[in-house]
This record gives structure tokens, sequence and C-alpha cells, in this order.
């Protein structure tokens, strides 16, 4: 049991200190935001995690910011300029970028990667920096895999090879077939990208998404600058995790950010700023049939026809879903000390976007998003597993 000086410790909102969140904070607390600020609160409570913070979008544009709780076990305030590991918030980022080549006419999402190397992609062995694309000798199926199949995680391999018995690479499906959550496929196409294109993908990102939106803490390595303000983790067994200081670009989970920038992401996206109207309808709507009954173990077996959930698709690094507010889309990040959610519905441009530190805080999300944006039809139970509301 937490006691109750350190529990109002806890739910004490940290000091707001970016512009964007002062201008949240300050305004007068309407019935919605103090609303928005109990959920919080009550979250925090239920489930003893040790920090959160949480930011909603209405009409694209950002309207309450704010974090709660302590930043590492010295109990520092974790506030909304604090570094936070972005996890697989990563992923939808870079299907933003990959939607602005594809407008830009540098990347067809239907042609295959293998015609953007110079090379077999076998030939180029297993690399550390991407993947194990020297198992894949043997299996033309390589040869057929596009970028569409990346970002709708319908490559056919595993999460990541180290997953495997063997920690071998293998093609486990057709490619294009079905889902099947893959981060290796995400490096996939960062390799297509770096290596067949020549382009860098952490300086395009940087360009193209964080630059663009003002996000001047959100990086895809780890700088020396964020030390000053960065947030451990805390484990599903109450230990404490230090800050990965992650030394490489990643498109399948590297990106460091704070609530604030990633608030400014969320606008920017909701208000369809940077890539065109086409590009974002194709990367937000129903892409692939979701055809298992959760999102892990990701090669769980498929589920009859008639029991598949027909209003939940894949999209371009998102999930796409169906409910009673009409089109909406989600994406998560989870480690064992991280728990990230991103929903939006497309009536009203409506976003909330939550990044903990603590993982025992993900339990919680399912009611805080419908604090926020009510009834949406989100997929918990796919997304989180049986028990998830």
């Amino acid at each position: 049991m937490i006691r109750p000086a350190i529990l109002s410790m806890l739910l004490a909102p940290a000091t707001i200190a970016s512009p964007l969140a002062e201008a949240a904070a300050a305004a007068p607390p309407s019935g919605r935001a103090a609303k928005v600020d109990a959920a919080v609160r009550t979250a925090i409570a239920k489930t003893g995690a040790k920090g959160l913070a949480i930011a909603v979008i209405e009409r694209g544009k950002p309207v309450f910011v704010r974090s709660y709780g302590a930043r590492n076990a010295a109990r520092a305030p974790l506030d909304t300029t604090t570094i936070m590991y972005g996890a697989s918030l990563t992923k939808m980022v870079f299907a933003y970028t990959v939607m602005q080549l594809v407008d830009e006419g540098k990347i067809d999402l239907d042609k295959p990667i293998a015609a953007m190397l110079p090379k077999p992609l076998p030939e180029y062995g297993n690399l550390d920096d991407y993947g194990n694309w020297g198992d894949l000798a043997g299996d033309e199926r390589w040869r057929t895999i596009t970028p569409r199949m990346v970002l709708t995680h319908s490559t056919g391999f595993a999460n990541f090879s180290f997953l495997e018995p063997d920690g071998k690479l293998r093609i486990h499906f057709a490619p294009g077939s079905r889902y099947a959550y893959s981060g290796e496929g995400m490096m996939l196409l960062q390799f297509g990208i770096e290596a067949g294109l020549e382009l860098d993908l952490g300086k395009e990102m940087q360009r193209r998404v964080f630059d663009r939106f003002g996000m001047t803490k959100t990086s895809l390595m780890w700088r020396t600058d964020f030390a000053r303000n960065l947030a451990d983790g805390w484990k599903a067994d109450g230990t404490v995790e230090p800050h990965d200081e992650r030394s490489k670009v990643r498109a399948a989970g590297s990106m460091d950010t704070t609530i604030a920038d990633i608030a400014r992401f969320a606008g920017g996206f909701a208000r369809g700023e940077g890539v065109s109207a086409k590009a974002r309808a194709t990367m937000i709507g129903p892409q692939l049939a979701i055809t298992t009954a959760t999102q892990f173990p990701s090669l769980a077996d498929e589920l009859p026809p008639a029991a598949r959930d027909k209003k939940l698709s894949a999209g371009l690094g998102v999930i796409s879903f169906t409910g009673p507010q009409g089109r909406g889309f989600l994406k998560g990040g989870h480690n064992d000390s991280t728990a990230n959610t991103f929903v939006c519905v497309e009536a009203g441009r409506r976003c909330v976007v939550i990044l903990s530190n603590d993982v025992r805080a993900e339990t919680a999300f399912p009611a805080l998003v419908r604090a926020v944006l009510g009834n949406t039809g989100v997929p918990y139970r796919w997304e989180y597993g049986p028990g998830a509301e």
C-alpha cells in the first residue's frame, strides 16, 4: 500500500515547463479538463504507477498537456519536457515519414523492397544494425515483400529473429497474406531506404517530422542534453529500469520524446500537415484484415472467418478501427518499463496520447481514453489481451 503522503506527491501534477503545456495548465479548469485530471489521478491510484503524462488534442490542436508523478527513483518530478521512451510509437512516426516519400514518388508502396536494393537481400548477410538478412537465403519469398506489407505487419517475419527458437530469421507465411506484428519488418524497410535510396533515416525523420513540428526534445538517437531531465522506468514488479541510451537509429522503436513534443506531432497529424490527404487516408484507413483474437503473440493462430472482428484492420503503421464515433486509429508502445498509447478519432480531429514510464499504468489506459474521447470502439481485448476493457 502507498502511504498517503507519498500518494499525494505522486498525484501532484509536475511543474509545467513548455509554453504549449503552460497554456493548457494556465487556462481556467473547464469541466472537461477537470474530468481528465481526475481520471488520471484515479488511474495512478489504482495501478500504483509512479509516472504518467497525457495530451489531449481537439480539432487538431493540443488543449491539455500535463504530467504527473516521478521520473526516477529519487522522485524527481516528471514534467512535460521530461525525456520519455517512445517505444513503438516510433513505428507510426516512421510510417508518416514513409508516406512523405510516397508523396514525392521516392517509394512505391507496392514495389518490392528488393527492387530498391543494389544486390539481393541475403547477400548483405546478418547486420546488427538492421536484421538477419543472410538467414533468408534459400527462401525466395523475400523478393515479394513490399513497403505496404512492412507497414501492415504482413512480412511473414516474427517480431524479431532473436525470439525464434534458433535465433534465425524466417518467413512463416506468404508475405501480404495476414497480420503478424514484426519490428524486424520495419527494419527491412529502413534498410531499403538507407541502402537503396541512400537516405539517412535519422536525418530524414529529424527534418521531415521533428523539425516540422518543433519537437526539439525528440530524437531517434541518444543526445547528451537528454540526461538533465530523463525518465527511468518501473517494471511490473516495481523495480526501476534505467533509461536506455540508444545509440542506433531504429525505425522499429528507438525514439525518445516528451509529452509536449508528441502532442505537437499528434496535433499536426490530426490536421493533416506534412502529407497529402490521399497519403494520410491510406495510412489510417483499412489496408489488411486482422484475423487473430489478440495482437500478441505475433504469430498466433488465425480465427475462423466468422469470429474475426470486421471493424478492425491494419493501417500503415497504425491500427484502423470503426466504432460508435466512426473511423479511428491507434498505436501502442510497450517494453518492460514503458506503456504508451496514441488513439485518435477522425470526427473532430480528436486524439489522446499517453506516455508512462511505469508499465503498470497500461491497465488503466482503456478507462483513461474513454474519459477523454468517450466510447470509441478501440479494440482493447485485441490490443492488450483478455480482460482488457
